[in-house]
């Protein structure tokens, strides 16, 4: 079980930080905003991506781009009132 949630919190991270990382600009975000973004980009682009495949696990890269898409689009959403 403690696997599990470090495994969800490492993978938010990751695609948190690949949605900043495609967003130009200062993002005044800290870590735990981006693995709650990387969280719900990871939600999000899994069901997109299960909408378009009857298997996204045959296409990793695909589902692993429409993830960090939607993080970075909530990174854009989320850092542009501050700007």
């Amino acid at each position: 079980m403690l696997f599990l949630v470090v495994s969800v919190l490492l993978g938010g991270l990751v695609i948190g930080g690949l949605g900043r990382l495609v967003v130009p600009g200062r993002n005044p975000m800290g870590c735990l905003g981006t693995i709650g973004v990387g969280l719900v980009g990871a939600i999000v682009g899994g069901v997109v991506a299960r909408l378009l495949y009857a298997d996204p696990g045959r296409h990793v890269l695909l589902t692993l781009v429409l993830e960090v898409g939607v993080a970075a689009v909530l990174v854009a959403l989320l850092s542009s009132p501050r700007r």
